[in-house]
């Protein structure tokens, strides 16, 4: 499993983004290889709305499309946050008061840890830290 984090969302979704071509290489590897992709309600709600104010509101209703073809397909998981993830990326928070991250990044190592996943699709090397791997081409 491969947890996709909003960077790589945008990046995918955003054809100005400076990741994008980056993003389509490794998203179409990771599809050749039959990856499953996690990700969380947190990373949807951050990425829809980056990408209605960064981009538009057509871009962020097409990521909403790709989101939906995901899950029909079987190809995608989304985690929601209930009570137990939301205390663990707490307590992640917690721990880290020299490293500047968001909450959203401590529920997504939250979930890395509780479903054992140790590669991210993400451009955020904030991940690295918790000693998940990022994808590359």
């Amino acid at each position: 499993m491969i947890f996709v984090d909003t960077g790589a969302w945008i990046a995918l979704s955003d054809k100005s983004d400076q990741y994008h071509k980056e993003a389509v290489e490794i998203y179409a590897k990771l599809k050749r290889q039959k990856e499953r992709f996690v990700t969380s309600d947190y990373i949807i709600d951050e990425t829809v709305t980056r990408l209605r104010y960064d981009a538009n509101h057509q871009t962020a209703i097409k990521f909403l499309d790709l989101i939906e073809t995901s899950q029909a397909a079987s190809t995608l998981q989304i985690i929601r946050i209930e009570e137990t993830l939301f205390q663990d990326a707490v307590s992640i928070f917690r721990k880290y008061d020299s490293v500047v991250l968001s909450f959203t990044d401590c529920v997504s190592f939250a979930i890395c840890q509780k479903y054992k996943i140790n590669e991210a699709f993400a451009f955020d090397q904030h991940f690295t830290i918790e000693g998940i791997a990022l994808c590359s081409k």
